[in-house]
């Protein structure tokens, strides 16, 4: 019978998993300068790792240019080992129920097995954090190496903390349906939820359906339910509003379709 954990000779050391926060300006026309975003002990831990797990690697080389920019990297970009997720992982999501979820991602961290440090990294914010990655988080775990996150913007909590909503009690729901008719009766249900027992609401677009979103939610919200959108967390062009739908209603002003945004719901 075979043991769930690595085979570990002498004192061979383990490498570790860390999850390196990505900045929020992915897909964005303009960039925030890393050190206003990223602190400086993520980006010496970037700076130091040789070998990383990500969506895309393209976007995974592009963080690194801008890391280099302000500290050398350990390796060159171009000797940087760099393994992708599978597809399925990243668009369809790998946590509990969904379609990635049976993905193995132990391979990805054969490298750690044989001491190296190994980075998680996704497009923006957090990895595995309304973001692929959480397979790779539960590998490492069940083989026996350490995870350690590190600290960076993440865009549900900066949105939460600047909502007025209840950060006390809150839940964040992923994507609304696409159909008209299932977004409907998804958000009453999710107003009825947050109406009755105080539990903020918190979701996300891809941002070329903010628009389509916004004015679903000012169609079918009561008028005093509080909504809160945050768009362009840590760009210069941030813009939080958080008012009552009847207010919303009267300037309904809203995010547009090029800027990611967090919608929340409350009282």
């Amino acid at each position: 019978m075979t043991s769930p954990h690595p085979p570990q000779l002498g004192t061979a050391r383990l490498g570790k998993l860390y999850l390196v926060p990505a900045p929020l300006d992915f897909g964005c026309d303009s960039l925030t300068p890393l050190a206003q975003t990223i602190p400086h002990g993520t980006l010496t831990v970037a700076a130091r790792l040789t070998h990383w797990i990500c969506e895309n690697a393209k976007s995974a080389r592009a963080y690194l240019k801008r890391v280099e920019a302000l500290m050398p990297l350990a390796l060159p970009l171009q000797a940087q080992q760099i393994n992708e997720l599978p597809r399925e992982v990243h668009k369809k999501g790998d946590h509990a129920g969904a379609p990635g979820a049976s993905f193995d991602a132990r391979p990805l961290l054969t490298a750690a097995l044989n001491g190296h440090d190994i980075g998680l990294v996704s497009e923006a914010g957090m990895p595995a954090v309304a973001d692929p990655g959480s397979s790779v988080v539960r590998a490492a775990h069940d083989l026996g190496l350490d995870v350690v996150p590190l600290a960076g913007p993440v865009s549900l909590l900066l949105a939460l903390a600047a909502s007025g909503l209840n950060g006390q009690n809150f839940a964040f729901v992923g994507y609304l349906p696409q159909d008209a008719t299932e977004r409907a009766r998804r958000i009453r249900e999710l107003e009825s939820l947050a109406l009755k027992t105080g539990q903020t609401q918190l979701f996300i677009e891809t941002p070329y359906r903010n628009v389509v979103l916004l004015q679903a939610l000012l169609q079918h919200l009561q008028h005093n339910t509080r909504l809160a959108v945050s768009s362009g967390l840590t760009l210069s062009n941030a813009r939080i509003r958080s008012q009552l739908v009847k207010a919303w209603r009267q300037q309904p002003a809203g995010p547009d379709n090029n800027t990611p945004a967090v919608f929340a719901i409350g009282r």
